[in-house]
């Protein structure tokens, strides 16, 4: 069943504030997700997305603000929205001891127009393990199976938190295929993620947020090209002396990882003259120097930061 695509607000959320014993997890939250789009909410660990999402699913209530879920608020009429929505639990939503096949077409028989089990078990590849027991799926194959039980309802609008985590790269493939048909049949998304291509690749619309702040949003071509000068990153046969590297050249580098630098300044063709004659003076090869605009990564790094926290 597709859905038309007319500018409602599928999610709506103003000025939520959420404290635990008095301190902030969520700090004047304000998003707005139209019907059919997919949002993707990033943000580094501790920085409240988990407690958001729980907001929106009814599950633990606001300190204050409000939020809309398809129109119903979610703490008074929790029952009444999840009935709407799609949820994948982390923790898989299954019993131990049933089959696949058999959680997919008990699912399905709770709802009047499910999807085709056999067609979501075809997509996620889940058609080898249909008669396996859910304690003896893999970690991958459980995260598959939730995410299946989340939309076999056909959710107007679907909550996913880390869909992909820990997925080989044919899961996550898989997993992106299904999303690409939910989007495509108009059902709203709601992603959490780490994984900044997978960010890239499938949201409409970016939120980052820290601290229970959003502090950016935008589409991903937008957060992207907020810089007008290109980055520059060098790979390099052997490590760089980044201190006598910048006190030689005045340029500055980030190690992103082993034998891979981010350097400070914008790509211009003395730049790349400095850098050159920088690394030659250190006997260190580049392999290869890249300019280009800011990928999300760099984007997400940039806005909270490159230091672990405590």
């Amino acid at each position: 069943m597709t859905k038309t695509f007319d500018g409602s607000l599928a999610l709506e959320l103003r000025g939520v504030h959420k404290t635990y014993g008095g301190k902030p997890a969520v700090n004047g939250l304000d998003l707005r997700v139209p019907r059919g789009q997919m949002l993707c909410l990033l943000g580094p660990n501790g920085a409240g997305k988990t407690t958001t999402i729980e907001m929106c699913e009814g599950f633990i209530s606001p300190t204050s603000g409000t939020i809309r879920v398809l129109g119903l608020d979610p703490t008074t009429q929790a029952d009444q929205v999840r009935a709407r929505i799609g949820i994948m639990l982390q923790g898989g939503g299954s019993y131990s001891g049933i089959r696949v096949r058999e959680m997919l077409h008990l699912a399905a028989s709770y709802n009047q127009n499910p999807h085709d089990p056999d067609w979501l078990m075809e997509l996620l590849g889940l058609e080898g393990v249909a008669r396996h027991t859910y304690r003896r799926l893999s970690g991958g194959q459980k995260q598959r199976l939730s995410l299946a039980l989340a939309v076999i309802s056909r959710p107007e609008l679907v909550f996913l938190d880390e869909p992909t985590a820990g997925m080989d790269a044919q899961s996550r493939l898989a997993v992106w295929r299904l999303i690409d048909a939910l989007k495509r049949d108009g059902t709203t998304i709601v992603l959490t993620t780490h994984l900044m291509d997978e960010a890239e690749a499938l949201a409409d619309y970016i939120a980052i947020i820290d601290q229970g702040e959003l502090i950016a949003e935008g589409t991903p071509s937008e957060l992207m090209t907020r810089t007008a000068n290109p980055q520059v990153t060098v790979s390099t046969n052997e490590a760089i002396d980044v201190e006598r590297f910048a006190r030689d050249s005045g340029i500055g580098l980030d190690l992103v990882r082993p034998l891979h630098y981010r350097v400070h300044a914008a790509g211009t063709p003395e730049l790349l003259v400095r850098l050159t004659e920088a690394l030659a003076r250190q006997g260190v090869l580049a392999h290869r120097i890249d300019t280009a605009h800011r990928n999300l990564e760099d984007v997400f790094l940039d806005l909270t930061g490159r230091e672990l926290r405590s």
